[in-house]
């Protein structure tokens, strides 16, 4: 019976890989949605119609004028003749075709599984978890996007923060399972480990409000804000400061990688002895510093598209490597 469960449990884990694979290049390709200007070009949400591109040139016509209605159009894109538009609306469409082929590869073995009662009882509860926040990210995402077909064509920061929130929930929910599934349960405890843990979230979720405010367009210069430590117009906004002024934002995700990198040196060196997470310790180690100079070379040049994408990868990486390492930490021996 237990070789039978081990079976079991490798396929169910080979699965979950698979889904976290796709969700990681989901978020690269949601990142080259954004930065190619992609994101605002499909102007209508068709859960399953949508599944086919427009087949015919009276269908490129009909989505075209519809996009001729936005407020990026308008404002941004009126030069653009329906070749130019095919271009985006690819990104944009590739993004939302994958996103449904994630969500058919996870829910028909799901649903296979289910019925043929092979997974235990806390696997199932888990990947109903997984389903309910999968299914919900469908729903940001249009939430998003709509909120930049309104007035003005930028989505709002606030949902840009949710929706990458949200897809790094799902990442972490299902790399959390893996790691069950193979090795050892482990459970989460707050100590130090889980703390510098948050750190790297909010750092990474830092980041999402740069990228929805365009905010790594402005003060490109290390370590200073042009002359000034601070950015000119920092706390202009009260309350609502770090999360609507650019240059507040910016300000506050170059500190949090410094903290970060400070944070994870010192998790090393505390964790250095402990021979079941050193390699996964040394690979940490340098994806941070890679990703800090990563950071800065991005800033000084104003953004370039590929490097920015790598830096979002890069963000996934250290946080998929710090699951690995607490979950390793946590199983008890």
């Amino acid at each position: 019976m237990d070789t039978l469960n081990q079976n079991i449990n490798l396929k169910l884990a080979i699965w979950l890989l698979a889904l976290c694979l796709m969700i990681v290049i989901m978020i690269f390709i949601g990142g080259v949605t954004r930065l190619t200007g992609s994101g605002l070009s499909m102007v209508e949400w068709r859960p399953f119609l949508g599944f086919l591109p427009p087949l015919t040139e009276t269908e490129w016509t009909r989505v075209f004028e519809l996009y001729k209605l936005s407020p990026e159009f308008k404002q941004i894109n009126s030069w653009m003749e329906i070749s130019d538009f095919k271009f985006i609306f690819f990104w944009e469409y590739f993004h939302r075709l994958w996103g449904r082929i994630i969500g058919i590869v996870f829910i028909i073995p799901f649903i296979y599984l289910i019925f043929t009662k092979k997974i235990e009882r806390f696997v199932t509860v888990r990947l109903l978890m997984i389903l309910f926040f999968g299914s919900l990210q469908a729903f940001i995402g249009w939430w998003m996007v709509k909120s930049g077909l309104i007035d003005k064509p930028d989505v709002s920061q606030y949902r840009l923060a949710i929706h990458f929130g949200n897809s790094l929930l799902i990442l972490f929910l299902l790399f959390w399972l893996i790691l069950d599934l193979k090795n050892k349960k482990s459970k989460i405890k707050f100590d130090f480990n889980l703390i510098i843990f948050l750190i790297l979230f909010i750092t990474i979720i830092a980041g999402s409000l740069v990228a929805g405010m365009d905010a790594g367009l402005m003060y490109n210069t290390y370590p200073l804000m042009n002359d000034s430590f601070f950015p000119i117009d920092y706390l202009s906004l009260g309350f609502l400061d770090p999360f609507e002024n650019p240059g507040s934002a910016q300000f506050h995700h170059r500190h949090l990688g410094l903290i970060s990198l400070i944070a994870i040196g010192i998790f090393f060196v505390k964790n250095l002895y402990k021979k079941q997470i050193f390699l996964e310790l040394l690979f940490l180690i340098v994806l941070i510093i890679m990703q800090f100079l990563l950071g800065i070379y991005i800033l000084l040049n104003y953004v370039p598209n590929l490097n920015a994408s790598l830096h979002q990868i890069g963000a996934v990486l250290i946080f998929l490597t710090m699951i690995k390492i607490i979950h390793t930490l946590n199983i008890k021996t």
